[in-house]
């Protein structure tokens, strides 16, 4: 069985496009004045009232490692924000590309600049991005890399980064006890050098819900993703393995595979880079604290389930809310060499041995995350109007399977 990697974008619906007025990638071509601007269609940013959280922090001085398939230095939103990295998959090739848009379309939601509302604006748009390609285009690159994807873990341990990006994961069932256990040890390393590790659940709750690696990794926190709502999504993977839920539906995205503007998008690949972002907001504030601490603080100041146990295993202890420690102060870091996920492991689960996310199949029904205040509910997003019959498009990049959902062009 080859050990084949998932970039956890949902699978696209092809529709009709609706905006009459069309951008240009670059901006040259400005929206008219009554089409929306991108930055309206974030609606997130809004529930996470990300002006008021920017008076406070926006991620200067943190560096976020996204593990891909490479990012583009030369996009518009990312200018001037994308190290050098290195390419794990293809060591010729410069991790300051992507041939296939996914990294970059995460990157952009970390750290974009917005290009004056016309482009992505990321939650923490002053963070830099160290791009570690893990994902190649052939069939040799593209599968049976876990040696690669655990080299680039260590080596994102090792820099500057503080927080790993991976918006993507091993199936369970295509990886070997060994190979689990390799990325384990990086994981491990990555956590012993004081590291903050966020990693896409995958979107195959309907399909399997196979648990995938490195969420379901002892120490990572696997995320899941909520709809506008804050409503877990129906095509995230749960289970034990879910530590953190965010926004994961109804995302605008630059266009994947090369396609020019902007798309809306749904997955815990989205979900993922907007957890990191928010982490890296916290962590900019308060550049003392370790990884621990910042999860930690992320934990309690989640909105939690509005009913049923916690952690949830839809959206685990939460949707995230960075804003309730930078605006409100609250939080309690605690010690700051105790991984919180890892000691709630030890105590739940008398054999650590045991795959996370091997619980039976489940349907996730309507598990919410409870608002915090009304402050929550509210949005100036004007609704998106899909309309056209769907079609389910398979795409893949060599061996790479991606796993993506398009809602249409919205650009």
């Amino acid at each position: 069985m080859e050990a084949t990697v998932t970039l956890a974008c949902k699978k696209w619906r092809v529709v009709v496009p609706l905006l009459a007025s069309m951008l240009v990638v670059g901006g040259a071509m400005a929206p008219s004045a009554a089409a929306e601007t991108m930055r309206q269609r974030q609606w997130y940013l809004d529930r996470m009232q990300a002006e008021r959280v920017w008076k406070v922090s926006t991620g200067r001085g943190i560096t976020v490692a996204v593990l891909d398939g490479g990012v583009n230095a030369s996009a518009p939103e990312l200018k001037g924000k994308v190290l050098k990295g290195r390419n794990f998959a293809e060591p010729k090739k410069d991790a300051r590309q992507d041939p296939d848009g996914h990294g970059t379309a995460m990157a952009m939601l970390i750290a974009g600049n917005g290009m004056n509302d016309q482009g992505i604006k990321g939650l923490a748009p002053d963070t830099r991005i160290l791009p570690l390609a893990v994902a190649g285009t052939t069939k040799e690159s593209g599968t049976r890399n876990v040696r690669a994807f655990a080299d680039a873990i260590r080596y994102a341990a090792d820099s500057d980064a503080r927080i790993l990006n991976v918006s993507m994961g091993y199936e369970f069932y295509t990886l070997k006890s060994g190979e689990r256990d390799q990325i384990q040890r990086a994981v491990d390393y990555a956590i012993s050098r004081g590291k903050l590790l966020f990693a896409a659940s995958g979107n195959n709750a309907t399909d399997g819900n196979e648990a995938t690696y490195p969420a379901a990794s002892t120490g990572v926190a696997g995320i899941g993703a909520v709809d506008d709502t804050f409503t877990v999504a129906k095509f995230s993977t749960y289970g034990p393995q879910v530590a953190l839920a965010a926004a994961g539906d109804e995302i605008p995205i630059r266009c994947l595979d090369g396609k020019p503007g902007y798309c809306r998008s749904g997955g815990t690949s989205q979900a993922t880079a907007i957890t990191s972002a928010s982490a890296a907001l916290i962590w900019a504030k308060h550049p003392s604290w370790t990884g621990n601490q910042v999860l930690r603080v992320m934990i309690q100041t989640a909105a939690k389930p509005s009913e049923g146990k916690v952690p949830s295993r839809y959206i685990g202890y939460g949707t995230v809310r960075p804003r309730i420690n930078l605006l409100d102060g609250k939080g309690d870091p605690g010690p700051a060499d105790v991984n919180p996920l890892v000691k709630a492991n030890e105590a739940n689960d008398p054999s650590p041995s045991a795959p996370k996310g091997s619980e039976p199949s489940a349907s996730p029904k309507s598990e919410a995350a409870a608002p915090a205040s009304p402050e929550d509910k509210e949005s100036s997003r004007i609704p998106w109007i899909i309309g056209g019959s769907a079609v389910v498009v398979a795409a893949a990049v060599g061996l790479f399977v991606i796993l993506r959902r398009k809602r249409g062009i919205i650009s």
